[in-house]
């Protein structure tokens, strides 16, 4: 089988508890006292807790999730922050490691070539950005170049736009700041992983500073065959020529080589199966003819500047060109009488992006209520080609999966569009203050989107698509004290039928609005102390206007129905609990289901369809996760880490009247140690599954399951300078 060519393209304190009659000589009705020296001690810590929590693992500011900066205590939604203390902890490299300790969000399998993330029962390929702005393209992100990882949970349309349908992940990029501070990275680990990476911040003058970083990565797998090669480099400047105005100016060239993996297939067992029993290295398919690479070029500029009159304004300009090309030969089926059928296809995405955003913020007051209103512009422009070549299925034995190469190429599934976006929307925001007690944040946002889709494989496909949207959001906070916040939220956001990917125009579904998610959300945050936050919620995410082929139809029309509910509870940690001891995790409940029943349509003949039932529990979600990350310093020089991972089961798919296939749960146990050897150098040790637990991770659908990673180490050098 010919492999094609990717054709060539474009840180000590302690906090005071505010809690109400805590307080000696302190009533609810002696307010001016109470206030008096609530203002006092708020004083004294804002001098001190800047520096205390750089290196923990809480954030307690974003601008991401209003485009303001604001407490995360006081934004009415679910958010997680991995910080870049908590990156390197870790020694996590790429977003679905940074996300395994986050609750509400986990990574799915994404065929062994992408990021694919599950968000509150829905899965995302696209609802990752960088400092704001789309990131789509189907790839493995790195966090080399990354200060924070900002996970935001349920529909996020007012902020982000189409998509963004039960969260989003933002991450934040370092920017060059007036220091000279130089970190060199070394690492070496178990499967022959090598890395190198450099962090340089460079003081130019007193306007002008200079941030460089860069990565490269050799590894394996303990997958057969599977190797993975990483470069980067990503030079960024910030240019103050006021004390009103920042510019920030930077470029990156990223590339990522390495072999697709799949993983391995189901057996079937009747009607709930399980995966096939094989060892955790057996690759199913050929390893040396499933290539893939990306590579990922930006150019951005970020302008923000103040006025005299309390406003602001910020424009956000990024340019992306993506060239993402995959090809595998995989399990395409069930094992069934100890064969299977072995698939492959080539995949080819090149694509274009270019938005830019203008905020602008006022803060002012009506009588005794204050506002920070916000009002927004952005405009988007996206050019996508989308080729795909598939090969004819060969039945194989189960037993002697590896390095099958006789397939016959085929044209049936071929796929050649091209898909040509602009998108215009503008919306405002307005964080209301009402009192020290009640906050009310408002926004709407209104998308006009267009499509212009054209199949060059089948012509009755293309089209001009023209879908305008509101996504509004409203959120209502609550502090009984200050340090508590009770709030709840309602939100929308809207999926057009081009598909997160913009490849999924029919025929059968142009016509269409586009889906709609609507998610109701309570919760309690709760700074327990300045270093240390709780945080829960429950909430109810309804998907609605799923298209889908009518289960009750021989002739297979396409119907429009409210097919998908999630009703869940989450529960997160984060940051310093002592002096000497840190934390990060949670809890999450998840109840997924289908609430309207679905026809998959097999081909011909009819009596191939699968219908899922209506109260069908979702795939890939399970009921419980559990994650806590713990680290304790024992003195200036050592430290270790504890951390277990755990869920209960789940299914790989979501399960028909005649397939299902159950992954068992699993828990899992994470180590580290930590030297500080003197000022400038630091060793790790890094320890995923440290019992060595076989279990299943991940799954794309019931015959793509991904084992977990067998005990594996990695050691870490780090000098700074």
């Amino acid at each position: 089988m010919e492999i094609h060519k990717k054709p060539q393209s474009f840180k000590k304190i302690w906090a005071y508890l505010f809690i109400g009659g805590m307080l000696p000589g302190l009533s609810t009705a002696d307010t001016s006292s109470k206030d008096h020296l609530y203002h006092k001690r708020i004083e004294l810590h804002e001098i001190e807790v800047k520096d205390n929590l750089a290196k923990t693992y809480l954030k307690k500011t974003t601008s991401t999730a209003t485009k303001t900066d604001t407490r995360i205590r006081d934004i009415p939604q679910s958010i997680s922050v991995i910080t870049e203390e908590q990156i390197k902890d870790q020694s996590l490299l790429g977003l679905k490691d940074a996300i395994q300790y986050s609750p509400g969000v986990m990574a799915g399998q994404g065929e062994g070539n992408r990021d694919s993330i599950w968000f509150r029962g829905n899965q995302s390929t696209s609802d990752l950005f960088v400092d704001g702005v789309r990131d789509d393209v189907q790839y493995y992100r790195d966090l080399y170049n990354i200060d924070r990882v900002e996970v935001l949970m349920g529909p996020n349309g007012m902020i982000f736009g189409r998509g963004g349908v039960g969260g989003v992940i933002n991450r934040v990029v370092k920017e060059a700041a007036w220091e000279n501070k130089n970190e060199i990275k070394i690492q070496g680990g178990a499967y022959d992983h090598k890395r190198s990476s450099v962090d340089l911040n460079n003081r130019i003058n007193e306007t002008l500073a200079v941030r460089v970083n860069a990565m490269i990565e050799d590894s394996g797998s303990f997958r057969q065959g599977v190797e993975s090669e990483r470069k980067a480099i990503n030079p960024t400047f910030t240019f103050k020529p006021s004390d009103k105005t920042k510019v920030i100016v930077g470029m990156e060239y990223f590339n990522d080589k390495r072999t697709s993996d799949r993983g391995i297939p189901s057996v079937s067992n009747g009607l709930l199966s399980s995966p096939y029993s094989t060892s955790r290295s057996t690759f199913f398919g050929n390893a040396s003819q499933s290539p893939n690479e990306a590579i990922v070029k930006n150019g951005y500029a970020i302008i923000d500047h103040t006025f005299d009159n309390g406003v602001s304004l910020k424009n956000h300009t990024r340019f992306s060109d993506y060239d993402k090309y995959y090809q595998n030969v995989y399990a395409n089926g069930q094992v069934i009488g100890g064969d299977l059928l072995i698939g492959a296809y080539y995949d080819n995405t090149q694509r274009q992006n270019i938005f830019n955003q203008t905020d602008l913020v006022y803060n002012f007051k009506t009588g005794s209520i204050s506002h920070k209103l916000l009002t927004g512009l952005e405009v988007g422009f996206q050019e996508n080609k989308n080729f795909r070549t598939a090969y004819q299925n060969v039945n194989h034995s189960a037993s002697n999966p590896y390095n099958i190469v006789t397939l016959n190429p085929r044209t049936s599934d071929d796929r050649d569009s091209t898909t040509d976006i602009s998108n215009q929307a503008i919306y405002f925001q307005d964080q209301i203050y009402l009192n020290e007690q009640y906050q009310i944040i408002a926004g709407l946002r209104y998308d006009k989107f267009k499509t212009k889709f054209n199949d060059i494989k089948n012509s009755s496909n293309s089209a001009i698509v023209n879908d305008q949207f509101l996504s509004p959001r409203i959120g209502l906070v609550y502090k009984p004290i200050d340090p508590v916040s009770i709030y709840t939220n309602y939100s929308l956001s809207y999926l057009p039928r081009t598909g997160e990917q913009l490849t999924s125009l029919t025929s059968s579904n142009k016509s269409f609005d586009p889906e709609k998610f609507t998610n109701i959300e309570a919760g309690i945050k709760y700074d327990l102390l300045q270093s240390f936050s709780i945080s829960s919620a429950i909430y109810r995410l309804e998907r609605s206007r799923m298209a889908i082929s009518d289960p009750s139809s021989p002739t297979t029309n396409i119907i429009i129905v409210d097919g998908q509910v999630t009703k869940g509870f989450e529960l997160g940690v984060a940051g310093k609990l002592f002096d000497s001891y840190s934390m990060y995790g949670g809890y999450t409940y998840q109840d997924a289901e289908i609430t309207s029943a679905q026809l998959i349509k097999k081909g011909s003949p009819p009596d191939l369809d699968e219908k899922i039932l209506s109260g069908t529990l979702l795939g890939h979600v399970p009921k419980h996760t559990f994650s806590l990350w713990n680290k304790y310093e024992f003195n200036e020089t050592w430290s270790a880490a504890l951390g277990i991972v755990s869920r209960s089961d789940m299914y790989a798919a979501t399960p028909t009247t005649s397939t299902a296939v159950n992954l068992p749960g699993y828990t899992r146990v994470d180590a580290a140690i930590y030297a500080n050897i003197n000022k400038q150098t630091k060793l790790q040790l890094n320890i995923e599954n440290l019992l060595d637990k076989t279990y299943y991770q991940s799954a794309h659908n019931n015959y793509n399951i991904m084992y977990g990673y067998p005990l594996t180490a990695r050691a870490t050098v780090t000098y700074t300078f």
